[in-house]
């Protein structure tokens, strides 16, 4: 499955990048082909293309705050969940995409 993320937290500093890092990770390791774009006190880094955005199978925004620009991804199945549950517990994020 092809899947693009969003993670973002009020400051953007190390939560944002741990979520980031547990998503894609954990993605690998299910087998999925997964990018991250992260929102924070620098901006946006890593900004997801239309391209990437529309070939996604799904969106995860694991946000604290509101996602920037998130009508890019309208139309799409999003799961929504905390920073702090795809640091955690990020298999169950996965589970929640479904099939």
């Amino acid at each position: 499955m092809k899947i693009v993320a969003v993670t973002a937290c009020p400051t953007g500093i190390a939560h944002t990048y741990m979520a980031a890092e547990q998503l894609e990770k954990t993605g690998r390791k299910l087998g999925h082909n997964v990018n991250v774009e992260t929102q924070g006190a620098m901006g946006i880094e890593n900004e997801l293309s239309a391209k990437e955005i529309s070939a996604a199978d799904a969106v995860i925004f694991a946000a604290d705050i509101a996602v920037q620009n998130s009508e890019r991804f309208a139309g799409k199945k999003i799961v929504e969940t905390s920073v702090q549950e795809a640091i955690k517990r990020p298999e169950a994020v996965f589970g929640r995409l479904g099939k």
